[in-house]
């Protein structure tokens, strides 16, 4: 069976590939249906491949196209082995308080679910706060929200050595505010997993 390089391209990767004559590079799309570019180059001959499943195999000049259902059938075992996609998800809190929204605690429930199928998944939880109060306070506000995230992860069965967390206080608003300024979507935390 051919060697497969499997990318999910973003953005512009470049591949000078020297393997062996059966080596075969497909772009897949990403979940959310886009796909970047890739060029692969052996020797004097470049190939763009922009449009999904795109394929450079050795031996063959031109690009060719393949379908999912071939990408699949040829290289299944290939797909399967590959780690789950990186996702995020986001949790909202109540003003100068560790406690989610009654829309985040909703939504809690899903995001468990979606963590506890994936096998030893490295997840990183990010604190943060709006503008009001004193910084060193939001920077402490900011780690305790992560680590009341953290303990739900622990909870449904997640290592508490497999995920990190951290506080970034005000620093890093999701919506820029003057300082002082009440804003519901600053007082978040950012849940990781790769």
């Amino acid at each position: 069976m051919a060697a497969l390089a499997v990318i999910a391209a973003i953005g512009l990767a470049v591949f000078l590939l020297r393997g062996p004559p059966d080596e075969t590079v497909v772009v897949l799309p990403s979940a959310d249906g886009h796909t970047g570019t890739v060029v692969v180059q052996r020797g004097e001959t470049r190939q763009v491949l922009d449009q999904p499943y795109a394929t450079s195999r050795t031996g063959h000049g031109e690009v060719e196209r393949l379908s999912d259902s071939e990408v699949r059938r040829s290289f299944g075992n290939t797909l399967q082995a590959l780690p789950a996609r990186p996702t995020a998800f986001m949790l909202h809190f109540v003003t100068g308080t560790d406690e989610l929204t009654a829309e985040s605690k909703a939504e809690l429930q899903n995001i468990l679910a979606a963590l506890k199928d994936r096998p030893l998944p490295d997840v990183l939880v990010i604190g943060h706060t709006d503008t009001v109060g004193d910084l060193i306070v939001n920077d402490r506000l900011s780690a305790q929200r992560a680590e009341t995230v953290k303990g739900f992860l622990v909870e449904i069965g997640i290592p508490a050595a497999r995920i990190r967390t951290s506080g970034r206080g005000e620093r890093e608003p999701l919506v820029r505010t003057a300082d002082e300024v009440d804003e519901p979507r600053n007082r978040r935390v950012e849940i990781n997993v790769r």
